[in-house]
């Protein structure tokens, strides 16, 4: 009998150039600055990185808020574009960017990882410390960040769930992750709920499969860390006080185990129930799973089914919106957005028509106008799909109170004045979000020695968290295309 071995997939096998060493190795480290990137933009060579990260001028830094980390960490201008830089060991930094290009080539929730840079030596010819430099992620949050501000009762639920998704998304590649926290994540609303990115994948691990073992010590893992960020979010007083640290800890074992189950167990049930095979795909949809294939078998007196899905992966309103308007948003943002369109095709009296036909005067009549208002200033802080579901939400709360329907560009006026606010935050609590994350930092003096951080600063968190909302053949003969590996490019100086 043979053995169904599982293999890497081999989209992260050939992920990167870069190939990180065992931490004991003791290798020498490059004699001069080293930069290997997935973009090559040569404004990275303009940089200081003869100096510490924690004594970068100011006018190359953003004003972000930041969660707590054990390391130096900045976000800063390049060129068009904001980076967050990372102070760490060289080993540390080429095995992060290894895993990160790994997750990012499995289309996983993570950080976009930019590049490494090693080699770094000061004037005087001191080496210093390498730099994972990734992608800002736009309109995402800390946690920390998003319980400094007026949020529902429910928000510390919500989070949880979207960290059980990550988690299961991140368990179903082979990765394990051996540092679960909210602290270790990024969070970006999504209609009435949340997403949930990767941000340091420092202690993690990329397999052909995990063991129930690896799974399970991750999710007790998570639910220890995440009942002691609460306790001190509620020491803080900055949980609601009807919040069970412990309840919501539990909450996360229990959403995580009710996924997995929904989207790997073996349905059973007799060859009559066939109808049953569509509504275990349609269960899946409504998760947001997509299904690559069912497995399929009879027990050997025939007299019954077994069929277990293979998963492919989250997103399946998000394709689907994206291939009917090109709009790529999260998954309950996109479920919201084609909710709307099939209430206009239904309002227009156009249900006979293409879908696709449809999906075009929706985009021009009523998508487009809509976003268009959202103010200047805003534009960073709210990603355009959910402004319009929560102008959504807003035109109906209105017209539940006016007893009548609301035309849309009122809803609109009346939510940027009353409701869109609640996205800037104050300087008072950007400054002090910054100081307390730096007083996380252990591996630097140049930062703990120094007065409070300013608002430039951020740690762990690899991403624009202060906005929130607004969006040749090549080939070898192993299949490998240098132009499908950004990374090729390697600049040494």
């Amino acid at each position: 009998m043979s053995i169904d071995v599982p293999h890497m997939d081999p989209r992260a096998l050939k992920a990167t150039s870069v190939k990180a060493e065992d931490p004991a190795a003791q290798s020498p480290e490059p004699a001069s600055l080293k930069i290997t990137a997935a973009a090559t933009d040569p404004k990275m060579f303009s940089l200081p990185w003869e100096k510490p990260l924690s004594t970068w001028p100011e006018d190359l830094l953003v004003n972000l808020p930041r969660g707590i980390s054990r390391h130096v960490v900045r976000f800063v201008h390049v060129g068009d574009e904001v980076y967050a830089m990372k102070e760490i060991t060289r080993n540390v930094a080429e095995r992060e960017y290894e895993i990160l290009r790994q997750l990012q080539k499995l289309d996983l929730p993570t950080v976009q990882p930019i590049a490494v840079v090693t080699g770094r030596h000061d004037n005087e010819g001191e080496p210093l410390e390498a730099i994972l430099v990734t992608k800002h992620l736009r309109f995402s949050l800390p946690y920390r960040a998003l319980f400094s501000r007026t949020l529902r009762p429910d928000t510390a639920e919500r989070l949880i769930d979207a960290l059980a998704v990550l988690m299961v998304r991140l368990h179903l590649a082979g990765f394990y992750w051996g540092d679960v926290s909210l602290s270790n994540v990024l969070f970006e609303r999504d209609a009435d709920a949340f997403s949930a990115f990767l941000v340091d994948a420092e202690t993690g691990e990329l397999q052909a499969q995990l063991t129930e073992g690896q799974r399970e010590y991750d999710i007790d893992l998570a639910r220890t860390n995440i009942i002691g960020e609460l306790m001190d979010l509620s020491s803080g007083e900055l949980l609601p006080p009807e919040v069970d640290e412990i309840e919501i800890g539990n909450r996360l074992v229990d959403r995580y185990h009710s996924l997995w189950s929904a989207l790997t167990d073996t349905e059973d049930f007799n060859p009559s129930e066939m109808w049953k095979i569509e509504q275990r795909v349609n269960r899946l949809n409504d998760l947001g799973f997509d299904v690559d294939e069912l497995e399929m078998n009879t027990t050997e007196d025939g007299k019954r089914v077994l069929v277990r899905p293979r998963v492919v992966d989250a997103g399946y309103a998000n394709r689907k919106l994206l291939r009917l308007t090109g709009l790529d948003v999260q998954e309950n943002q996109a479920r919201r957005l084609l909710n709307d369109l099939e209430s206009y095709r239904a309002s227009t009296w156009r249900e006979g028509e293409d879908i696709e036909i449809v999906a075009t005067d929706w985009m021009r009549e009523v998508f487009e106008p809509t976003v268009r208002m959202i103010p200047k200033d805003y534009r960073t802080k709210i990603e355009p799909a959910q402004f319009f579901h929560e102008v959504l939400d807003h035109r109906w709360f209105l017209a539940e109170n006016a007893g009548h329907d609301i035309p849309m560009g009122e809803a609109v006026k009346s939510y940027i004045k009353n409701v869109l606010p609640k996205y800037m935050i104050d300087s008072e609590t950007l400054e002090e979000l910054n100081a307390e994350a730096d007083s996380g930092v252990v591996d630097d003096t140049a930062t703990y020695n120094a007065p409070a951080a300013g608002p430039a600063d951020m740690p762990d968190s690899p991403d624009d968290p202060s906005a929130f909302g607004v969006p040749n053949d090549g080939t070898d003969e192993d299949g490998y295309n240098a132009e499908d590996d950004p990374d090729a490019a390697v600049w040494a100086q």
